[in-house]
Formats: C-alpha cells, structure tokens, sequence
C-alpha cells in the first residue's frame, strides 16, 4: 500500500513526513488488508506447540508449502512464508498470524482467511495441532509458552520488562485481529485517524473475546485490551496529540522519532539498540554504529515498532479487536471499510464521537477491558454507540456496493456484529456462561468451543 520514498533521501522530518504520504491514493486505488493471529495448540493435550521437532511450528510451515507459499528466512531459519504479497508469520510464542494482501472487497477478504484456515487444518490435522481463536490464551503460563527463534523477538523480550508490566505477556499470550485501510490525502488520513482512535474502544467490546488466563476467568472480558495498559507507555496508547489542531503527517513523524528504539537490521541480523534515541541514529551518533546514519529503510522498520490502537504506516492499520471466530475475522475490516470508504459514513461516525475529551476517550478505553458493552462515554452506553457505528458502516457498505456471485454487497459481514451490539452480551460473556454452566468450571472446553 504506497510507495517508498528513496532511501538515500536526507532523514529530516520532512522526509520522513513525506514516506508517510507516499501511502495517498485516489479512492479508486483504495484496498482493504487483514490480519489475524491465532494460537496453535497439541490436539488431545491442549500444550502449546513448540518450533523444533517433527510436529512443531516448523514442521506446521514446511507442510504449507504444498499450498504454493514460499519460504521466508532469517539467515538460516524459516520464520515465515509469503505467496504473492500475503504472508504466514510467527508472532513471539508461536501465534500463526495470516497477513493478508491488499484486496478489494470484503468478498476477497472473507474468501482469502477461508482459503488460509482450510490449508492450516489441513497441515494441522497431519500433525495434532489446532487452532484456538481467543485474545488471550486461556489455559498457558506465561513460562509455558514457547519462543520462537527472531531475532527481533529476542530484542523486545529483554526490553518490555524494563518499561511496563504486562508486555511479555503482549508478546507471548495474546492475539489480535487487525485490518488495514487506505487514505486519499492527508486531510483524509487525519479525519480517519481520529475517528479509528476515538471509536476503537468501541470495536474492542464488540469483540472482546478473552476473559480466561491460567484456566479461570481473570476479571476482563478482554485481557488483551488490558495488557496495553501497561505495555509500554512510549508506544502504546490513544495519542491525544492526533486529535489537536495541526496534526498531519509530519506531527505523527516527530512522534515517532520519539519512540524508543528496539533494533537496527544490518547484513540480515538485528543489532539490539533497545531504549536508543532514533534522533541519534538520524544524526550518525549512536555509540553502536559510530557515524552511521539512519535510512528510509530503518525508518520503516521503527514503524513497525510502535503499537497504538490505530497505527499510521503508509495506511492505517485497526488494533484494537480480540480474534474469533472465521465470521468476525471478516467482520472487522467490513466495519471499517464502511465507515472510511464512504464519505457520508465517516461524517457520521466522525459526529458519534468529536466531542468526547481525552479523558473521556482514556476512561472509555480502560472501562471496556471489564465491562464490555455496559461501559459507557459522554452520557451513553458503549451498545448504543455501537449499534449506532454499526447501522451507519451497513449504510455506507450499502453505498459502496461491491457485490459477489452470490450478494449485493458486503454488510452481510456486519451479522455476527449487529447481533452482539443488539443483545449486549459480548463474545467473553457467552464464554463466560458456559463456563459456569455447562462446562462446570472445566477450561478445557474452551479448545472445542473456541477451535477453528
């Protein structure tokens, strides 16, 4: 989604505005990506799987080859996969995450994950694992989950213990699913930006879906919205400053300059550069690299090192929903797609929300990690702001239009959505009943449940 500015530009501000920029396209260039992680499990012993050995997650990519996926390598190990621009990934304790190409409909989408799910049950089935779609993982310790072998992941193990409380367990016992959208300009970008960032607690009730950890119920309805609270406070968040006067691409640039750095990639190995100053890096005198300055390359790299609820890249990226099951994974970027891609929609979203303070936005977003839906901001429930997001993304995929062979358009995505916000009751709280119900308190039912 966009195109690089040249690496041997000078790294002033301005530069590293523009690379942001160079993600602008005209609406009829607009695509949707999206992403989903999910944790692989041993079937019959619900373990987690490891990445060595004949049944591991090495094993569980060599067997996704047959599929027509490649390999993706670091230095001599796999650590992913990628056919045409989607690729399989490894998040730190094994997650399997599909990042999916840039596509033009939710049609595309919803057949793209289908296609995935199908070839990793395929594989899995070979080797004993499964597949369990929740926000946090229900039954691991943190010391049980196995590490996988980047070299990135070593550098953001040692470091996230030093700057929050929760953020191994970000890297090694959550997933997310995540989806990508494009601006037109930076007006465009700006007013998106506010609305994704005012309105993502919102999304993350709709899909909290992660109230178990270590076997009983933690006291959320989505732990993984928690742990963001106290990951780390330099790179997490709802960054006020998108919403003051002025913001635009530059703003965001010199925020992220800010951001303390986890890593350079040099010769195909990440040098550790954890807590240094990428200011320095830009000037040539970081201790590590003496007189060496920072490229666009590394620019786009340290992008990827910052996680706020909305990330600006050359696009927008949505973070703030537990996984699901297959029919919410298309939901997501459908709630999305309507409310950017239709000019009338974003108004109405925008006006759901201008007027909430910082404080209310802060308020909102802590109070949905425990009280789902019932949470509430500026005098209204957080289920009727949504039922309202909702009706207003249905009409503006109803204006979209994009049909397949067999629907209209795309707000047959939103169903699983409207039926949530309808009852009130989030994915979490169905989970909840059956634990205390029918399950008799066994969390081992969650694997069948919640299994793709």
């Amino acid at each position: 989604m966009g195109q690089a500015v040249l690496d041997d530009a000078p790294l002033t501000v301005e530069a590293l505005g523009a690379y942001l920029a160079e993600g602008c396209k005209p609406a009829s260039a607009f695509r949707v990506g999206a992403e989903h992680e999910k944790f692989p499990f041993r079937t019959g012993t619900f373990e987690p799987i490891p990445y060595d050995g004949e049944d591991g997650i090495r094993a569980l990519m060599q067997g996704l080859k047959r599929f027509g996926w490649d390999d993706v390598r670091e230095g001599e190990t796999l650590i992913g996969l990628q056919r045409g621009t989607a690729n399989v990934s490894l998040e730190p304790g094994g997650q399997f995450e599909l990042s999916g190409a840039p596509l033009e409909t939710i049609h595309d989408i919803h057949e793209e994950t289908v296609q995935h799910l199908a070839e990793a049950k395929v594989v899995g089935q070979e080797l004993g694992i499964g597949f369990l779609a929740l926000g946090f993982t229900p039954l691991w310790t943190r010391a049980e989950v196995p590490v996988m072998p980047k070299g990135r992941y070593a550098i953001m193990r040692a470091y996230m213990p030093k700057v929050g409380g929760l953020g191994l367990d970000m890297m090694f016992r959550t997933c997310t699913v995540q989806a990508n959208l494009d601006f037109s300009s930076e007006a465009d970008m700006v007013k998106k930006f506010r609305v994704s960032l005012a309105l993502q607690p919102i999304v993350t009730a709709l899909f909290a879906n992660s109230p178990f950890t270590e076997g009983r119920p933690n006291g959320f309805l989505t732990a993984r919205a928690n742990v963001w609270t106290d990951t780390d406070p330099d790179r997490t968040g709802l960054l006020d400053f998108v919403f003051e006067d002025g913001f635009g691409f530059e703003t965001y640039a010199r925020y992220a300059m800010d951001v303390p750095m986890y890593f350079a990639k040099r010769e195909g190995r990440y040098l550790d550069l954890s807590g240094r100053s990428f200011r320095r890096f830009i000037a040539g005198t970081l201790d590590e690299l003496p007189g060496e300055r920072a490229t666009m390359a590394d620019w786009s790299d340290h992008l990827t090192t910052i996680f706020p609820e909305v990330r600006l890249k050359q696009y927008l990226e949505m973070r703030g929903a537990d996984c699901g099951p297959l029919e919410r994974l298309s939901a997501l970027p459908a709630l999305w797609a309507g409310i950017f891609y239709d000019r009338a929609a974003l108004d109405a979203a925008w006006d759901l929300c201008r007027d909430w303070t910082a404080d209310e936005r802060a308020g909102l977003r802590a109070d949905v990690a425990h009280s789902g839906l019932r949470a509430r901001v500026a005098g209204r429930t957080a289920q009727a702001v949504a039922q309202d997001l909702l009706a207003i993304a249905r009409e503006g995929l109803k204006r979209r239009g994009r049909s397949s062979e067999v629907l209209a358009d795309e707000t047959s995505y939103l169903s699983p959505l409207d039926e949530i916000a309808e009852s009130g009751i989030t994915p979490a709280e169905r989970l909840l009943e059956l634990y205390h119900g029918p399950w008799r308190g066994e969390i081992r039912n969650v694997f069948d449940e919640a299994a793709y």
